[in-house]
């Protein structure tokens, strides 16, 4: 034989579940895309095409949704947990599971009336909030666990506190230094817990997730930016600063260009105003922040963690 197989796979992709608990005339909602990747004594099935150590696809499915109803969804990093335990606990041949999810966040309409509260929401409506989704991807082998997290979409913009100057330049550049612009970008992040044996007290992840997004965030409003790499850096520090559950986070971070119209052939001055947003192309800027003394696993391409 010439040929032998390499790493393979299979699971099934992108199943949406939604989960709906009613608490009287209050109801809670959670809404998940869980995608599913086996992996372990698979070589049969590809050489001859015997399905015996073949768990059905269908039936990874029918588990999400039978696991939605039958222990909740507690967050998304748990919900994975227990597939990926799930499915390497009880079927011989696999030994690696990898569970991806995806979280989509609703919020309760506002309820209106003279009578109803400012905080108050209907209890039974929602709508769809934020521009990001959270995203987990669980990994398990029998004996360890890697629990990766984060977000995609989270789009943020300062209207000044930002320069780019003292570059490099040689002679095909034509980009004039700045002391003031707008800086936005549409940032991905991927973190990394340290938690990864179940004899250890595992975080409590929507809180651990909820703490690290507000860091993001905070670091971007405080920081003076001199560049989008500093600004990185800063975001890094501050989430693993802040948590001491987390060891690694890796960034990908577009630069969303923000350009000055000339309105000077119409005979009006631009005095920082008004702005073209430009979506391509543009620059790219990815880092992986660490703990000092912890490895980094998490992969540069998000879509391979």
């Amino acid at each position: 034989m010439t040929t032998i197989l390499g790493q393979n796979q299979y699971g099934k992709a992108e199943n949406r579940v939604v989960r709906i608990v009613r608490d009287g005339p209050t109801h809670h909602i959670k809404d998940l895309r869980v995608s599913i990747a086996l992996s372990g004594d698979m070589d049969e099935v590809h050489y001859s095409g015997s399905n015996a150590s073949v768990l059905p696809t269908d039936t990874a499915k029918n588990t999400v949704y039978a696991f939605a109803k039958e222990h909740g969804i507690e967050s998304a990093e748990q919900f994975g947990i227990l597939l990926a335990r799930h499915f390497v606990t009880t079927q011989e041949r696999i030994h690696r599971a990898r569970v991806r999810v995806e979280e989509y966040a609703w919020g309760r309409i506002a309820a209106t009336g003279p009578r109803a509260r400012a905080d108050a929401g209907h209890g039974h409506s929602f709508v769809r909030t934020g521009g990001e989704t959270r995203v987990s991807h669980i990994h398990y082998d029998g004996a360890r666990w890697e629990v990766v997290s984060g977000l995609t979409g989270l789009t943020v913009l300062n209207s000044t506190d930002s320069e780019f100057r003292g570059y490099a330049k040689d002679r095909y550049t034509t980009l004039e230094e700045t002391h003031d612009r707008v800086l936005a970008t549409e940032i991905t992040a991927r973190w990394r817990y340290r938690w990864d044996r179940e004899d250890l007290p595992a975080p409590d992840w929507d809180q651990a997730y909820e703490r690290a997004r507000q860091n993001i965030l905070q670091a971007f409003a405080d920081t003076y930016s001199r560049s989008l790499q500093q600004t990185l850096y800063q975001m890094g520090a501050r989430v693993i600063e802040d948590s001491a559950e987390i060891d690694e986070i890796r960034f990908s971070l577009p630069n969303k260009h923000h350009f000055l119209v000339d309105l000077e052939p119409f005979g009006l001055r631009n005095d920082d105003e008004v702005y073209l947003a430009a979506d391509r192309p543009y620059g790219l800027i990815e880092a992986t922040v660490l703990r000092d003394g912890a490895p980094a696993r998490i992969p540069a391409d998000p879509a391979g963690s």
